[in-house]
């Protein structure tokens, strides 16, 4: 076979291809126009999405800095001079009062935000602050269950210390032995090891608080858990911690 008609032949394959997909594309039209329209309209929905959740973070940032700036706002019992313009609280609890209630509408508002989720916890710190154990259990469980490791970790150290504040000691020890063995960035192990060694300080097991002191120094000899567990064996310097 010479060149010329390989050619040719070649030519003639490319055209049947050509208009057999031209032919498939005209009977299939009104099939491609649908399914390109419902691709685009599903290109259009997570794209609006992605801006509308962008914006409500946005949105849930900004006022969940304003809630800081009050929770932040410096304390001054009345009769203390302070400087003109100055904003204060008469007390701490006067403070976690406003604060909370801040807290609250951001983390209602905006729940799916991590600036959301972080103002329910810090809605869980004021309510403490206020002195309403309830409601700072309440919502300091609410978080503890999130998907969120880091914040749910911050949850759950602050349930611990509600434990131990009102005498249910054995379920601050339960979250100090999961935290440690599920750190995270916000709780390290080192963490929640101490927490648990000085509960058992309180709870006059200084055996139990040794063995925990002993386990970070060997683990951790040179990170701050490690130092801290390594000077409460050794505390020549500070007087017996046991």
């Amino acid at each position: 076979m010479d060149q010329q008609t390989r050619q040719a032949l070649k030519h003639d394959q490319f055209v049947d291809k050509t208009a057999h997909g031209l032919e498939w594309a005209s009977e299939h039209r009104s099939s491609l126009i649908r399914t390109g329209g419902i691709v685009l309209a599903a290109l259009l929905v997570i794209i609006g999405c992605v801006l509308i959740y962008n914006h409500r973070a946005d949105q849930a940032s900004s006022a969940f800095g304003d809630a800081m700036s009050i929770y932040q706002t410096p304390i001054a019992p009345q009769g203390q001079q302070v400087p003109p313009g100055v904003k204060t609280f008469p007390s701490s609890a006067e403070r976690a009062k406003a604060a909370n209630q801040q807290f609250t509408q951001v983390a209602d508002r905006f729940g799916m935000t991590p600036s959301g989720r972080l103002a329910r916890y810090f809605a869980g710190l004021t309510y403490l602050d206020e002195g309403q154990n309830a409601s700072a259990e309440s919502s300091l469980k609410d978080v503890a269950g999130s998907w969120d490791r880091d914040i749910s970790s911050l949850a759950k150290l602050a349930l611990a210390q509600l434990y131990r504040q009102t005498g249910r000691n054995q379920q601050a020890i339960d979250l100090y032995n999961e935290l440690a063995a599920k750190p995270s960035n916000t709780v390290p192990a080192g963490t929640a090891q101490l927490q648990l060694a000085e509960l058992y300080e309180n709870q006059n097991q200084p055996e139990q608080a040794k063995k925990i002191y002993a386990q970070l120094k060997d683990k951790d000899a040179k990170g701050p858990a490690g130092m801290i567990a390594a000077q409460k064996l050794n505390p020549s310097a500070q007087g017996s911690a046991f």
